[in-house]
């Protein structure tokens, strides 16, 4: 089982750790091999982190080690680090460790002696570290919730303009285990190094500068210690390859037919906004998705069959600025698999959204369909849907929604937790760490104990490119076809949330790495859909 999947609290941290510790792991041994799996981690880093790549190799070749500050908490996070500052010192590397505090905890208090004794020097002012190449900041670990004040503050102030790289241990001192939030100030990480198991910090968007670029030291916590605080399926997880692929509707039966691989009716743009319907059709052509209709105004049928020739589109009554007025007579709602709409509609299209919501239909909401149904109401209107709606919201679209959960904004996991509970729908709150949470209720898979809880999913990776308008629309087509296909295969719907974003996310950064992060609109995005199918098989 890989741990990478694993999210944890401060306090579950805290739980599987005592276990640990209970079942007769040393604290004093655990200290030891997790700094030397930093230690080791930090060598090979410090190799391609230099302020230049040539003056890096030059410093190797000839034996001149860069220096290295090491930041000295006063409880065990600053043990590690006194154990990757005796490391790096026998390693040859010069080391100032610079320890503010005059009270350690014991194990720590032990490792500074040792290191005073190995001759490594000890300053408590920042003016030493200037001539440092790289830092290690052990000042604070997982669990901080105190806001950080002066003089610790300022101090940290003071290194982060010193503009040296700083490896951080575990998470940047500063930064709250749970919600990311910056208690008062913290420490800019270039590189984290979270020991153990992943922090919710690190899938939280107002963290991410602060954390830099990050990856997991694994130091092997028993499978069965992360269970008995986690249960055997966690209620939140990251997203990882595995779970991505598990529901695409690959590979398929060699007697499938065009109907077996589901039919999607798009509801969507105007005369406007043209562009949103094409981006949400060429989404939806990627998923593979057996029959794609688009409902659009009338006026502009012309140039979606032009863009998706294999497509049905269906011109609809439109309002004088050329909007949908409403959807026409002939169209069955209950005919399609699943439907998705909102992408460039205007609030104009409001009869035709409402239709929409009282059919039956599976139903994937976005953009402007999220905007009227914020006027209709959205918990008592979500509420009493019997089929799945998938809403992906962002930021200020998730406001509108749920006014009531305006005091969780700075937490979006327990957001996004909350919005699902409240509404019953699988809400996909977009940003730069995608979380997605559904109510699972299927006491037949998962056990009574579980029949009502909420999952949620958070994608790790993801790139500033998708940071541009019509993405949304692409990855609205994308899951809307998803979903249809999953509906005709009788598949669990749900998850193909989870599909959906890891395989947008991904598309992005193929994308980026080949056109960089300023060479992707919206429509070469939906050029790199097929392409990373590759990867992700």
């Amino acid at each position: 089982m890989t741990v990478q999947k694993f999210v944890v609290t401060a306090d579950q941290m805290r739980q599987i750790e005592t276990r640990i510790f209970a079942a007769g792991m040393p604290v004093a041994a655990l200290m030891e091999k997790v700094a030397h799996l930093i230690a080791r981690r930090i060598q090979v880093l410090l190799k391609s982190e230099g302020r230049s790549q040539r003056e890096e190799e030059e410093k190797f070749v000839n034996s001149q080690f860069p220096a290295i500050g090491v930041l000295v908490g006063p409880g065990h996070n600053g043990g590690d680090a006194l154990v990757v500052a005796r490391e790096l010192h026998f390693k040859g590397f010069p080391v100032v460790i610079y320890c503010p505090f005059s009270k350690l905890k014991e194990l720590t208090k032990s490792h500074a002696d040792y290191a005073r004794h190995l001759d490594i020097p000890f300053v408590d002012k920042i003016e030493p570290l200037k001539n440092c190449d790289f830092l290690v900041d052990g000042l604070f670990g997982f669990g901080l919730e105190r806001e950080i004040t002066n003089p610790t503050a300022a101090a940290i102030d003071e290194i982060n303009n010193l503009n040296i790289p700083i490896f951080s241990i575990d998470i940047p001192s500063g930064i709250h285990t749970d919600t990311g939030a910056v208690l008062g100030t913290a420490i800019r990480a270039k590189h984290t190094l979270c020991l153990g198991l992943w922090k919710r910090a690190f899938l939280q968007d107002q963290a991410l500068e602060y954390i830099g670029n990050s990856e997991l030291i694994d130091f092997d916590i028993p499978v069965a210690d992360i269970a008995a605080v986690l249960g055997d399926v966690p209620a939140v997880q990251r997203i990882t390859k595995a779970s991505a692929i598990q529901h695409l509707p690959l590979p398929r039966s060699p007697i499938s037919h065009k109907y077996t691989n589901g039919h999607l009716l798009i509801i969507a743009g105007s005369g406007r906004y043209s562009g949103a319907a094409i981006l949400a059709a060429l989404g939806a052509r990627a998923s593979g998705v057996g029959m794609l209709s688009i409902a659009v105004p009338q006026s502009i049928k012309p140039m979606l069959s032009s863009h998706l020739p294999e497509a049905l589109v269906i011109g609809c009554p439109e309002t004088p600025s050329g909007g949908i007025k409403e959807l026409p007579v002939a169209i069955d709602l209950n005919s399609y698999d699943a439907i998705a709409t909102g992408p460039g509609l205007t609030l104009e299209a409001a009869i035709a959204v409402e239709s929409v919501l009282e059919c039956d239909r599976p139903l994937v909401l976005d953009a402007d369909g999220l905007n009227i149904l914020a006027q209709l109401g959205t918990v008592p209107i979500l509420s009493e849907r019997r089929s799945l709606t998938i809403i992906t919201p962002h930021p200020g679209e998730f406001k509108r929604l749920f006014p009531e959960l305006a005091g969780l904004s700075g937490d979006r996991i327990a957001a996004t937790q909350a919005a699902a509970e409240l509404c019953g729908a699988t809400v996909l709150l977009k940003g730069a760490r995608v979380c997605i949470s559904w109510k699972e209720d299927d006491g037949d898979s998962l056990g009574d104990s579980y029949a009502s809880r909420t999952l949620t999913y958070l994608n790790p990776e993801s790139t500033p490119a998708l940071a541009r308008g019509g993405s949304g629309d692409v990855l609205t087509g994308l899951l809307g076809g998803l979903l249809a296909s999953a509906i005709a295969r009788k598949s669990p719907p749900q998850e193909v949330a989870v599909t959906a974003a890891w395989w947008h996310a991904r598309a992005g950064i193929a994308a980026a790495k080949e056109r960089t992060e300023l060479g992707v609109d919206a429509f070469t995005l939906t050029q790199y859909l097929i392409p990373t199918l590759r990867e992700l098989q």
